[in-house]
């Protein structure tokens, strides 16, 4: 058989089988992921960058994402992402909210580690008593797992910022960042700067983002990496 008789892998959805889900959830998935085919029609996103997008409507139901506040690819996110999956990198994230949200079958299976220090103890002591956030300590705390690892911020532009700036000051390389915060006070300031960084990301203009938008750009990735190299 020839290399272009193969079937391509399905990067929107790998079967409920890869998934280990019931047929039933399989189905109503691929029904939702039709009407946002449908609702957004023609767009200018690459099959692997839709792959990411619908993910990230499907679980915001928010098409904003695809408009006007459209998530923006920048660098050569997927091969920089599938790279350091295969070396088994850290996934940090800024919040538990991502965390939570990141699929717990897929970064085991791919044998990933997941991380955020927000909660520690001396994040939270360190960030009172220097008038810091929380987020961004923990951020500078968490240099050695950052590096050649993949950055999940979904809520905290603090967070964001602290990252550039390590970046900058050649502290950390990561593979890549998904820079999505929400909110009014400096999240659409903290992505414009972060795609001035020669850094792989994804993100979105505007001020939209948040937890469920941030964990589905990762599990799409790691969704995606694993449906090619099965």
């Amino acid at each position: 058989m020839s290399e272009e008789s193969y079937p391509k892998p399905n990067y929107y959805n790998a079967d409920h089988g890869l998934r280990k889900m019931s047929t039933k959830a399989f189905e109503i998935e691929n029904e939702s992921f039709a009407i946002i085919d449908s609702e957004v029609g023609v767009h200018t996103y690459d099959e692997l960058e839709w792959a990411i997008v619908r993910r990230v409507i499907h679980a915001t139901a928010d098409f904003d994402f695809a408009g006007k506040e459209k998530i923006t690819f920048h660098g050569d996110v997927f091969a920089s992402a599938f790279k350091a999956i295969e070396d088994e990198c850290h996934i940090l994230s800024d919040v538990e909210m991502v965390l939570s949200g990141i699929n717990k079958q897929l970064t085991k299976e791919l044998n990933l580690k997941t991380l955020c220090r927000i909660s520690d103890i001396s994040v939270i002591k360190y960030s009172r008593d220097n008038n810091l956030t929380r987020s961004q300590v923990a951020m500078d705390f968490s240099a050695a797992q950052i590096q050649n690892g993949i950055v999940v911020i979904g809520n905290a532009p603090t967070a964001l910022f602290q990252l550039i700036s390590m970046i900058r000051e050649n502290r950390v390389k990561p593979a890549l960042v998904i820079g999505i915060p929400v909110g009014f006070i400096s999240a659409l300031e903290s992505k414009r700067e972060l795609l001035r960084t020669p850094i792989p990301s994804i993100t979105n203009i505007g001020r939209k983002g948040g937890s469920a938008a941030a964990s589905s750009i990762i599990n799409a990735l790691m969704l995606i990496h694993k449906s090619r190299v099965r």
